[in-house]
């Protein structure tokens, strides 16, 4: 019972995690009518699994590292950063929980100890600004290359085909990747406190995958239509193009954005397209959500953390 207590803030937190970004794997297509939004929800659920328990232990231990906080206070940081992503969520803004959970362990951090690994912190805050970049130069560069032999199709129904089926591979890859990259974020606070990081990794992808399954719709409906008019073939790139993104942070252990990278990939493949930005304001709207997430998100952890010491 006292194991499920700690555990819990993590748990919401997964699930707040798999709300917002189920959007970052299949929100084009869907949007788009390419696939059904509950099929593509039952396809990411499972293959995050996959991606957190196959690949996901280098992330975890990156952020299981970043400050030095008894398990209590773990769980007290989890829960702001949960709460920070399911308001953020609530009004359909694709929000970055790499940013809410760094956010809420540097407040701890701080505010308990004074120690942040200083090391790691900039490794990860550099990540938010390659993150973005690098999704935009893939989108950019494979909506180049790709919509070359995809031309040279000239029948439409075969067009259609190939678009289907290399949306749900892509879409399983980019599941795979969310699920390897963003595992971290949910159960990496309890590494060495909690449990081993094999079981982290189930545990923090199964709550994932519930979040995808049970209140995704939201953003999904935000992401690749408010910002950048796609077409089939460019909701395909730009799904590969943020699956690439991650996957490449996951491989380096620094968990990272998947929704930076997919508006960075939106962004990409839109100008190679020679479609400029339709919804400036949206964007930006998306922008101060990144800017405020980790600032929400690690006073609102120091607030917890306040009243708690008050009352014990």
């Amino acid at each position: 019972m006292v194991m499920l207590i700690y555990i819990l803030p993590s748990l919401f937190l997964g699930w707040s995690l798999g709300a917002n970004d189920a959007a970052n794997v299949f929100g084009p297509p869907v949007v788009n009518g390419v696939i059904r939004f509950r099929t593509a929800t039952i396809v990411a659920s499972i293959f995050v699994v996959l991606g957190a328990v196959l690949q996901g232990s280098k992330g975890l231990s990156t952020i299981g590292g970043l400050t030095e906080i008894n398990l209590a206070t773990s769980a007290v940081s989890m829960f702001a950063a949960a709460l920070t992503v399911t308001i953020m969520t609530f009004f359909g803004l694709p929000v970055s929980t790499t940013q809410a959970v760094v956010g809420a362990l540097t407040g701890a951090g701080l505010l308990i100890n004074g120690h942040v690994d200083a090391g790691k912190l900039v490794k990860i805050m550099l990540s938010w600004v390659g993150t973005p970049f690098g999704a935009f130069v893939f989108g950019f560069v494979l909506y180049i290359i790709l919509s070359y032999p995809f031309r040279l199709i000239k029948n439409v129904k075969t067009q259609d085909l190939t678009i289907k089926v290399a949306t749900w591979i892509f879409g399983a890859y980019a599941s795979y990747s969310l699920g390897a990259n963003n595992v971290a974020n949910v159960t990496g606070a309890l590494v060495g406190r909690l449990l081993n990081i094999q079981l982290l990794a189930l545990i923090g992808g199964l709550s994932i995958a519930f979040g995808i399954l049970t209140f995704s719709r939201r953003v999904m409906l935000t992401v690749g239509k408010s910002i950048v008019e796609l077409d089939y073939f460019s909701s395909l790139v730009v799904v590969l193009g943020s699956a690439l993104t991650v996957w490449i942070y996951a491989l380096i252990g620094v968990p990272v954005s998947s929704s930076q990278a997919i508006v960075g990939a939106v962004i990409g493949a839109g100008f190679a397209r020679g479609t400029r930005i339709g919804n400036t304001k949206m964007v930006m709207r998306v922008v101060y959500g990144w800017v405020g997430t980790p600032i929400i998100s690690g006073l609102m952890c120091v607030t917890m953390l306040g009243i708690i010491s008050v009352f014990l």
